[in-house]
């Protein structure tokens, strides 16, 4: 640490500048700042939710109030427009905030409002991810991995610029939030990032070949649609060529509407289908947990048990008794809270055919026919022409901390250069 230049101070050239406050750089400043801001919100009669850190619930009489809170950036809504605007003028005492009015684009994320509810989509954070890395005028494909192509550690020679492959890959995880039909390939290609290899990297680009031809896709909400948690479990048994561990993958639906997905790799090696099998159950049981605590306190009740489908019937007869006790002694206790909450009846597990597994495109790849079936069951679709604005959710932004931190900054072509597009 020196003094700067120009401005070195004579009597005591020796000392250097004590930082009495700093917001940006810091680890621990995001802490410290939510720790303010929670205060404030706490003061004004708001609550932390237990499932959730970031979201703070307000209720008085019969309505409410939602914050979702990133960083700096807030989306409220509420059951009264009133309410809401009494909210912000109060938050303004206590923040200097601006009022960013209807909730359209938050964190890359694209809100269009239709006439019947809303359609989540991340087009133009596509078309700056396919800019950025020159694939925007690339070859489509239907598919954003090959079924017959199996990645390995040491397949090929290594890539030349490791950096610049985990840029990419955590755009593409950034992405994953609305395009949950890329979950697998991007969890793929995440296992390599600490030595991609060329292959690795053809599979990326791959992944951006097919964005490039479905950017417009994205997740439809309506209004009209049943309160009830149905979920789809499958696992691809020793699938990875590699460690030959499963890879598991979900999908949870509250009514129509798909609400939470996942694909990974399971921490430790299955010794047989129905036991990778079991496991990614008991995963998706902890998530549909999580949710009811979720839905429990922003006031949805659900009238009737979640029913989860799995493809594999020993895995559906364990969840009920101790059958094949002998074949599944080895397997974690705490995977087995499964039969208690089939048992209390708090949780259906039911056998589905693997033709209607929905999950069975988050644990493999598949074929063009098959991906696209799957596809069209996951409530992905086209962003709709038409719009309008009388939603009340609104976006807020501390006026001292507004940014942007969808997309990566920078340039890349010095990279794209070397890419065959």
């Amino acid at each position: 640490m020196k003094q700067p230049l120009g401005f070195v101070n004579t009597d005591f050239p020796l000392h250097v500048c004590k930082l009495n406050k700093s917001i940006y750089s810091l680890k621990q400043a995001p802490r410290a700042w939510f720790a303010k801001l929670s205060d404030g919100l706490l003061t004004l009669g708001f609550r932390c939710s237990s499932a959730d850190s970031s979201l703070f619930i307000f209720r008085i009489g019969s309505d409410c109030i939602y914050l979702l809170i990133y960083v700096d950036d807030i989306l409220v809504t509420g059951s009264s427009s009133l309410l809401i605007s009494q909210f912000i003028a109060s938050l303004s005492k206590y923040f200097p905030v601006k009022d960013l009015g209807l909730l359209h684009y938050f964190l890359g994320i694209e809100v269009h409002r239709t006439s019947s509810g809303l359609f989540l989509s991340q087009t133009k954070y596509i078309t700056d991810l396919l800019k950025r890395t020159n694939m925007h005028n690339c070859k489509a494909v239907s598919t954003p991995m090959s079924s017959s192509e199996k990645l390995t550690v040491l397949d090929g020679c290594t890539y030349e610029d490791p950096q610049w492959y985990r840029s990419v890959v955590g755009s593409l995880q950034y992405l994953a939030f609305t395009r949950l039909d890329i979950s697998f390939a991007v969890n793929r290609v995440c296992q390599f990032m600490h030595n991609p290899r060329l292959p690795h990297w053809s599979a990326v680009k791959r992944i951006l070949r097919y964005l490039n031809n479905t950017r417009q896709l994205g997740l439809s909400f309506s209004s009209s649609s049943s309160i009830k948690l149905t979920a789809f479990s499958d696992a691809d048994w020793a699938g990875c060529p590699d460690d030959r561990r499963s890879t598991g993958g979900f999908c949870i639906y509250l009514g129509n509407h798909l609400i939470s997905w996942g694909s990974k790799k399971q921490p430790t090696i299955a010794r047989s289908s129905t036991e990778a099998e079991y496991k990614s159950v008991a995963n998706t049981t902890f998530e549909i947990l999580w949710l009811q605590s979720l839905l429990k306190e922003l006031g949805v009740g659900l009238s009737d048990p979640p029913t989860l489908w799995c493809d594999n019937i020993g895995a559906t007869y364990l969840s009920m008794n101790l059958v094949l006790h002998s074949r599944t002694k080895h397997v974690e206790l705490d995977y087995h809270f499964i039969r208690e909450r089939v048992a209390a009846k708090a949780l259906h597990v039911a056998f589905v055919s693997s033709k209607d597994q929905v999950a069975d495109i988050f644990t493999k790849p598949l074929s063009t026919t098959r991906f696209t079936l799957l596809r069209s069951s996951l409530t992905l679709a086209q962003v709709p022409l038409e719009s309008r604005g009388d939603n009340k959710v609104n976006i807020l932004s501390s006026e001292k901390h507004e940014h942007s931190r969808a997309l990566e900054s920078g340039s890349a072509e010095s990279h794209c250069n070397k890419e065959n597009k």
